[in-house]
């Protein structure tokens, strides 16, 4: 009897979320002049990031551009570029803007820093703040449209002060790990595929969304052919950020990490989702910057705290010894802040996986799973591209405001 009432609420649950899934993009206008900084490919990201830190080297004496190979069986065109801007007076203060830690959120990553490059940069004040870009941190993941390396690893669960963090359990990822990892070719038409949310529906029945949420999206770190697997060691990329942010933020008083992401939450919509912050000045600050802003802290109602990422490495790394200010900036896509939305992304990645380990059932199949994973990092909608810079546009220019005024008045009562 119980069983069989679980399954008629997992199916009415299914049909109400089914029946409130959100299409977004609809009422959402087109600024032309936006669309030209969105290109489909690694190579075409590259170039127009590394053309733009030339116009900028010709403008600003002292600019520094570096151009760093990632290793990569049989590929050596893959590189971490570099464009540092530097204070021309006083360094005070250091912005950096950092896209493509999950390789396939690099297209849009790279157009918001070509944008800053171009259009918002030559309007800051920058006697004491320096800019520091860093594109397409996960090249191989990039050029190969995927979230992760070459060796499977979510980059953003792999950053660590040292190597404990690879002995780090996740037993709820484990309860899940048939629904994550399905053996087989991908078939996306095949019956269960079908019925995915429906399945996905009765775990969230047995286990709730928040308890699922942070099994999957924490990071783990025993299957090495599983979503959101954190590798078993440093992948190459954390000795180059410590020589290049971490050093860097050493010959300044207070730094602003801006990490770009795609995917998460309301589609067209700029989500500030930080983990949560340890330091309290830190949190000050962040408080001051973001006020009137939406924060999402990752440590209340059903969001998640992740493992080995980025920003509170940086944090770790930082903070104790200058005025330090992370924050992720995720630029919604699927509607993944409902239940139906946060299915179909989940399942779009499983599917994805599947395909890149097992193959696929037919070339219809790996074309159409291929075109619904790019399409959840990065949307062809028109709509959806120039609502993104719009948004940049509008609140980035704040944000940097705020960062010299909160960072200055810090630093005067010290």
């Amino acid at each position: 009897m119980q069983k069989r009432k679980s399954f008629a609420i997992m199916i009415v649950l299914f049909a109400v979320l089914s029946l409130s899934c959100s299409g977004g993009g609809s009422g959402v206008a087109v600024d032309p002049s936006f669309l030209p900084y969105f290109k489909d490919s690694y190579g075409q990201c590259r170039d127009a990031f590394l053309e733009e830190a030339e116009s900028l080297r010709e403008k600003h004496p002292g600019t520094e551009i570096s151009n760093i190979r990632i290793p990569c069986s049989g590929d050596n065109g893959l590189f971490i570029d570099t464009c540092y801007v530097p204070a021309r007076k006083s360094r005070d203060r250091l912005l950096v803007i950092i896209a493509g830690l999950h390789g396939v959120e690099g297209f849009a990553g790279s157009a918001v820093t070509r944008y800053v490059m171009k259009e918002l940069l030559p309007k800051w004040d920058l006697d004491r703040m320096g800019v520091l870009f860093v594109h397409g941190v996960n090249p191989w993941g990039f050029k190969n449209i995927r979230r992760v390396t070459e060796s499977n690893v979510d980059l953003n669960r792999n950053f660590a002060s040292d190597k404990s963090i690879f002995s780090i359990k996740n037993p709820g990822y484990g309860k899940v790990y048939g629904l994550l990892n399905p053996e087989g070719k991908a078939d996306a038409g095949s019956l269960s595929n079908r019925f995915f949310p429906v399945k996905a529906v009765y775990y969230i029945v047995k286990y709730s969304m928040k308890s699922l949420r942070e099994a999957i999206l924490k990071g783990q770190y025993e299957h090495d052919k599983g979503i959101y697997f954190g590798g078993r060691e440093m992948e190459p990329q954390k000795p180059i950020i410590d020589d290049l942010v971490v050093a860097m933020a050493g010959r300044y008083r207070a730094v602003f990490a801006m990490d770009i992401h795609t995917g998460y939450g309301e589609r067209n919509t700029m989500h500030l989702f930080p983990n949560p912050v340890k330091n309290k000045r830190t949190r000050t600050a962040m408080e001051a910057i973001f006020k009137g802003y939406k924060v999402d802290w990752g440590d209340t109602g059903d969001f998640y705290i992740t493992t080995g990422d980025l920003l509170g490495y940086l944090e770790d790394t930082i903070a104790s010894k200058r005025l330090f200010i992370p924050m992720c900036f995720e630029f919604g896509t699927m509607d993944s802040q409902t239940t139906m939305g946060s299915i179909r992304s989940i399942h779009n990645i499983i599917l994805e996986n599947q395909g890149f380990w097992n193959g696929y059932d037919s070339e219809e199949d790996r074309k159409e799973i291929a075109n619904r994973y790019i399409e959840s990092y990065y949307p062809s909608s028109p709509q959806w591209r120039s609502e993104v810079l719009r948004q940049v546009k509008e609140s980035f220019p704040v944000f940097v405001e705020r960062f010299s005024e909160t960072a200055g008045a810090m630093q005067a009562s010290e």
